[in-house]
């Protein structure tokens, strides 16, 4: 069976009350409630299947647990529930009753979990009429690099993607495994040296989303946390063009120093080298334990031309 593509059009959550109710269960749990605040077909498809997986099991447990209190009360010493049969052993319509609601819920349940895991796949593209933007993410110690390859561009800690744009993101590590999740556009994927993993977001409405690393990977992996700017076309287009002017390259000297373990300001690099996503993928780039023989050498300070004279 062919499973149509995930596409951009917004899709309306469960009711509101249902809604209600999962975020104050989230809210009670310790969860962050930015996870059921969808703002891309991803987030809201995973936040519906979020929704449904509740209904199911809220419409199973209930009863279940309403019954633990009537058949309490209805059995409690001197109560009119109170008998004895001494001769009942089995029952077949109990029995059927008993297996068949949690065998149904595990049905509904692994049934929703397949066809909703397979539309979700974060390699499956997302159907719009703009046309998919690429962006490479490399995972570092305590920071994340973003490489813009039809830009020439990359940015440290800020990711910008223009809005009703599908992102076709390719990401590695550098380091250690990490996670990359931006709970309001949904699917964590993980990076991974030396090996490439892919991803398919959209956004919907502009703003400042929170991006992560949801991966304990090592120290400090709680700094590791960038801004992702969703803009509209035209501010996307002013913004590559102000990184454009920026001075700063990013070569292999200069990916060598952000190798270093240490947490990065959000800043831009107005050229990229080419082809330096491939390289760290295939590790002839940089990599943390050559880092130091791969940065360039200080320069020596020359001797003033009036003291060479005068030796």
């Amino acid at each position: 069976m062919t499973l149509s593509p995930i596409h951009s059009r917004r899709i309306r959550p469960a009711s509101s009350r249902l809604a209600r109710a999962a975020l104050a269960c989230a809210l009670l749990s310790g969860c962050d409630y930015i996870t059921l605040d969808p703002k891309g077909p991803i987030a809201a498809n995973e936040t519906l299947l979020f929704y449904n997986a509740l209904a199911i099991m809220t419409a199973i447990g209930a009863p279940v647990i309403a019954a633990v209190f009537v058949v309490a009360y209805w059995f409690r010493k001197g109560g009119r529930g109170t008998f004895y049969l001494p001769d009942w052993h089995y029952s077949g319509k109990i029995e059927l009753v008993v297996w068949s609601i949690p065998a149904l819920t595990v049905f509904f349940l692994g049934a929703l979990a397949v066809v909703g895991s397979n539309r979700l796949d974060p390699r499956v593209a997302i159907a719009a009429e703009a046309k998919p933007l690429d962006v490479q993410v490399v995972a570092l110690d305590w920071k994340w690099l973003f490489l813009y390859p039809e830009a020439g561009v990359a940015s440290i800690n800020e990711l910008a993607l223009p809005i009703d744009t599908p992102i076709h993101f390719r990401l590695t590590s550098a380091t250690v495994m990490n996670s990359f999740f931006i709970p309001n556009l949904g699917s964590q994927i993980y990076a991974m040296g030396a090996m490439e993993t892919r991803l398919n977001l959209l956004a919907h409405e502009p703003g400042d989303y929170l991006g992560l690393s949801a991966q304990l990977s090592g120290a400090h992996f709680t700094d590791m946390r960038f801004t992702a700017r969703a803009m509209s076309a035209d501010d996307f287009a002013a913004w590559i063009a102000q990184a454009r002017r920026n001075p700063d390259k990013l070569d292999r000297d200069a990916y060598a120093a952000l190798l270093k373990p240490a947490p990065e300001s959000p800043r831009v690099f107005g050229a990229v080298e080419s082809k330096l996503f491939d390289a760290i993928v295939a590790r002839t780039a940089p990599t943390p334990e050559n880092a130091a023989a791969c940065a360039p050498a200080p320069r020596r300070a020359t001797q003033d031309a009036s003291a060479g004279k005068g030796t």
